[in-house]
């Protein structure tokens, strides 16, 4: 399972992050106005995507990738709530409300499949035991 998991969490989040910069206007409604600076908070979210996705298909940065992209999974969760509350604000959205509010669940399984890909049986440098290994 966490083969597949990396095999695809990589690429998929690198085209997800590529997607912030093609249709940005798109991602930049679903913020909450309260927030601000729509367009430079749908830039940034693009970057993390693109070098977390990309840092997850390296093993030696796969460990900082994956938490970057659930650092970034979670702060965007917002945007995602904001657009089940108000799905007249997106009526090209197919399935309306009911995509909109699935979609919430649906995150927090993403989350999973990155942990699953990036971290699950991973262990930190500090956290790793010497090689006790006698070599003579």
């Amino acid at each position: 399972m966490r083969r597949i998991a990396r095999a695809f969490a990589g690429p998929v989040m690198v085209v997800l992050g590529i997607n912030h910069f093609v249709w940005p206007r798109a991602y930049a409604s679903a913020i909450p106005d309260v927030l601000g600076a729509q367009l430079a908070l749908v830039y940034l979210s693009g970057v993390a995507e693109i070098a977390g996705g990309m840092g997850t298909m390296n093993a030696r940065t796969r460990r900082a990738a994956g938490w970057l992209l659930i650092a970034t999974l979670v702060s965007v969760y917002p945007a995602n709530v904001h657009m089940a509350m108000h799905p007249e604000l997106y009526p090209g959205i197919p399935g309306g409300t009911v995509t909109l509010v699935a979609r919430l669940p649906l995150q927090v399984l993403f989350v999973y499949w990155v942990w699953l890909a990036a971290l699950e049986g991973e262990r930190s440098a500090a956290g790793r035991r010497p090689d006790r290994t006698i070599r003579g």
